[in-house]
């Protein structure tokens, strides 16, 4: 078995990039409900606080942040997987090494993950997080996507509803794993 190294950070804050195994399909926005679910059955579990948030058809981002002391993301996204994965009928086709393993074949194995370092990494990944739908091509304004915790941003005032305009010259953001 793999043994991957994160980086962990008690109590700290991390970009996520979480996708579903056949990224040609729209099964989070299909079943978005779940999803959500899932997330906040987890929260209430073992809590944790969403700070920025993107659901597109095939992939998420997210960025959390931990209580104190609390390293222990990849079991959310374990048990986050697991829930959403458990309401779903069981059509998709899988390996034998997932079948063994008793995997239903629904997500990617594995999530990309950064631990954020400062405020300038945190409010450049918040709004790599908004701009997402745009940059994939969903939508012409990021205030169209109605899947993102951006509209909480513009109502909190941190955002103008019309933030990044028509294009990624209207804002600061790069590229991540998507």
């Amino acid at each position: 078995m793999t043994n991957y190294r994160r980086h962990r950070v008690p109590g700290g804050t991390y970009f996520f990039t979480v996708a579903i195994a056949e990224r040609r399909k729209t099964l989070l926005l299909d079943r978005i409900d779940d999803l959500r679910n899932a997330i906040d059955a987890e929260q209430k579990r073992k809590p944790f606080s969403v700070i920025a948030m993107v659901i597109l058809p095939d992939h998420l981002h997210a960025i959390w942040q931990l209580p104190p002391g609390d390293v222990d993301y990849s079991d959310r996204w374990r048990r986050i997987k697991a829930a959403f994965s458990k309401e779903l009928p069981a059509i998709e086709t899988t390996s034998a090494s997932r079948r063994g393993k008793g995997e239903r074949g629904i997500w990617q194995r594995r999530f990309w993950e950064h631990a954020v370092r400062d405020d300038n990494d945190l409010q450049r990944h918040i709004d790599y997080v908004h701009f997402n739908p745009m940059k994939h091509g969903y939508v012409s304004r990021v205030a169209e996507w109605p899947h993102s915790t951006f509209h909480a941003y513009v109502a909190r005032g941190v955002y103008s509803v019309d933030w990044a305009g028509g294009g990624a010259d209207d804002c600061e953001v790069y590229g991540e794993r998507d």
